[in-house]
């Protein structure tokens, strides 16, 4: 009997990383994460580990030979837009000169699939509609623009090497594994539906709404968000595509349907019986108004339909994880 595919997962004990190792280890591939940890946990670890950092050639090359890697899922990556204004350096090293370096140890390797974690945010400051793949790129952060030249570098990668590749331009990756175990932690937490939710628990004391002045019905800012089981669906589909000699090429993860910061509030609130304490502040720098995909690409190339994207499902999900994740600070009742 042979063994599975082995399928390196870079950032593989990350948020979106560990669910997508969960699901390839459930569709019959060998998950190989690679990480170093500055962010990811050793916890959330599905399959074979490799502790490393992109830019070590070294730790990268002894992957690739030890367990005979047939495709990469890329997501190690710096993935904060206000850090990424502040300190663009470091999104720059870490996300470009970092995938440069995984991609000369595939080349290296013989190794020509890969699927990249890419954005929503290679936008920029869209106008207000869903937004398709022909949409110009004009990305208003570093963290935008870091995957933008990732894009870039995948796509001369393809013409001149036949690297096939997929960058998978999600939005907003919201919600946690269903069956428990990992979802999103981290030590400094910006991201709204956790905050919100660690804010509810007593873990956040200044949570805060950033901006109600934009130009939406309610003032604050819209987002397309997709639950990470679909996301890691949605990679396995590309995968599978990959393998059976497709090129590849750039696709929104999304479901078509935009929300408010304040529709999601209401929602947390629906789903846990508390309103969310909460602070309107001025906006942050790098934020567009609106940011929503136009799905129907990823429906017709990968066969793509999201099954667990409704906000109810993404947001009771989310609670659960967090109500095992972070234990109650207060004795309020849930």
């Amino acid at each position: 009997m042979s063994n599975p595919p082995a399928i390196l997962v870079t950032g593989g004990a990350g948020y979106i990383g560990s669910h997508c190792c969960r699901a390839l280890a459930a569709a019959g591939y060998h998950p190989v994460t690679y990480d170093n940890f500055s962010t990811g946990h050793r916890a959330f670890v599905t399959g074979s580990l490799v502790t490393g950092d992109l830019l070590d050639r070294a730790a990268l090359a002894n992957a690739f030979t030890q367990h005979d890697i047939v495709a990469v899922m890329h997501f190690a990556a710096a993935s904060l837009v206000g850090e990424s204004v502040v300190d663009p350096q470091k999104y720059y090293r870490n996300n470009v000169a970092g995938t440069l370096s995984l991609l000369e140890a595939m080349r290296e390797a013989g190794c020509n699939r890969l699927v990249f974690s890419s954005t929503g945010a290679v936008y920029g400051n869209a106008d207000s509609r869903a937004l398709p793949e022909t949409y110009p790129c004009v990305p208003i952060n570093p963290y935008g623009a870091s995957k933008w030249m990732i894009e870039r570098m995948l796509a001369d990668y393809r013409s001149a090497y036949g690297l096939g590749s997929f960058c998978l331009r999600y939005f907003n990756a919201s919600g946690a594994d269903a069956a428990g175990g990992i979802g999103e932690l981290r030590d400094n937490e910006t991201h709204l539906i956790p905050r919100a939710m660690m804010a509810l628990q007593g873990h956040v004391a200044d949570f805060a709404v950033f901006g109600d002045d934009y130009d939406t019905p309610d003032g604050t800012a819209i987002r397309d968000y997709i639950h990470v089981t679909d996301l890691a669906a949605a990679h396995l589909l590309a995968l599978k595509l990959l393998l059976q000699g497709h090129s590849g090429g750039a696709f929104n993860l999304g479901t078509g349907t935009g929300f408010s910061v304040r529709e999601i509030l209401g929602a947390i609130a629906a789903e846990t019986g508390r309103e969310v304490p909460h602070v309107v502040k001025p906006r942050r720098a790098g934020d567009p108004t609106y940011l929503v995909a136009d799905p129907a690409a990823a429906r017709e190339t990968l066969k793509f339909q999201p099954a667990h994207s409704d906000l109810a499902t993404i947001i009771r999900t989310a609670w659960a994880w967090h109500r095992t994740a972070h234990p109650l600070k207060t004795s309020k009742p849930l």
